[in-house]
């Protein structure tokens, strides 16, 4: 037995050193954006041990980029997987991960440098944790991007340790036991990493944060591709049985409106202000919260107000014509309703 009291208080500083991640990606058709992450992989100040990245059927450049990038990186691993969805990406990818603990993050991100750094130090000096969820900003280089954060990214909340946005599943370490004791993920284009944090604190596994775990989350540049983006968005989650969370509250703003268009169109137009003073509220509320300490000029914008009033209406009509169109594909409702019944009986 060693009795040397210098060397026993640095054992466990020196056991927490030991700590090996694999960082578990999930891309298809990320040409445009692939070369950015993987620039921002090789910042890390704390650089992960693996790199596993799962392709999901990419058909635009993507594979040659990251072949590529294999070449010089002899930490990189590349999976082929024919059409997975992120959800089953990350399942491979930490199935195959040779690493207990688990880095997740996205493509279309950018990492700070010292992302991963954030996420282990907290897993060092709390090792009852067994998942930590770092935060995330939005990219907002264009007017059009700064609005759409307002209007659809939700603002920061305070912890321990300082305000984050989440829990969000690409900016986040994990143990490979509380992946594995839940199931991993569904496979789902969306809501996967919603279904998986619920999973998660109903099997009481301790989860922490690292506001400082920073990574930088790309927005669509155009309103077009925003709309596109929320019609597939809303259809994942009505087939993934995830309305409660989003659509129940946009329905609820327009059933609640109707009484008021009857009442225009039978009585008296000026019942219209009703509604237009709800919604302009709504965006109003959402330009409040995401000041962040900005001047009165930033909040009083007319230009901004119209943008981001614009941004909220045309994502709530995407998220109707998603939840019709999940309504009318009733073979993908079914497929996805199967696989959750046949996770919930591979748990129990």
């Amino acid at each position: 037995m060693d009795n040397n009291p210098q060397k026993q208080q640095t054992q466990p500083a020196n056991d927490a050193a030991k700590i090996e991640v694999s960082l578990v990606i999930p891309v298809r058709d990320e040409a445009a954006s692939i070369e950015k992450l993987l620039a921002s992989i090789a910042a890390q100040t704390r650089k992960p041990d693996e790199l596993v990245i799962v392709d999901g059927g990419s058909k635009d450049g993507t594979l040659k980029i990251l072949h590529e990038a294999r070449v010089n990186n002899p930490k990189l691993r590349v999976i082929e997987a024919s059409k997975a969805t992120p959800g089953l990406g990350r399942n491979i990818g930490i199935a195959n991960a040779r690493h207990e603990w688990i880095a997740l993050t996205d493509a279309g991100i950018r990492l700070d440098p010292q992302w991963l750094a954030r996420l282990v130090e907290i897993a060092q000096s709390q090792p009852e944790l067994k998942i930590i969820c770092g935060n995330f900003e939005p990219e907002t280089d264009s007017f059009f991007k700064e609005c759409a954060s307002i209007a659809y990214v939700p603002p920061k909340t305070q912890t321990t340790g300082g305000s984050v946005r989440g829990p969000f599943i690409a900016s986040s370490l994990m143990k490979r036991e509380a992946w594995y004791s839940v199931g991993g993920f569904p496979d789902l284009r969306a809501s996967e990493d919603l279904i998986f944090f619920d999973e998660i604190e109903r099997q009481g596994h301790k989860m922490g944060w690292a506001p400082e775990a920073v990574v930088h989350w790309e927005l669509r540049a155009t309103l077009w591709r925003t709309i596109r983006r929320f019609v597939s968005f809303s259809s994942a989650n009505v087939w993934a049985g995830q309305k409660r969370r989003w659509h129940y509250g946009v329905l609820r703003f327009y059933l609640f409106s109707l009484p008021f268009l009857a009442l225009a169109a039978f009585v008296s137009a000026w019942w219209l202000l009703v509604p237009m003073a709800i919604q302009l509220a709504r965006v109003g509320k959402n330009i409040w919260f995401h000041r962040e300490g900005r001047d009165p000029v930033w909040l009083l914008n007319p230009l901004r107000f119209a943008y981001v009033l614009l941004i909220t209406i045309a994502v709530d009509l995407a998220t109707f014509t998603g939840w019709l169109i999940a309504l009318l594909k009733r073979g993908e409702a079914k497929r996805i309703r199967n696989h959750m019944l046949t996770r919930h009986n591979d748990e129990t």
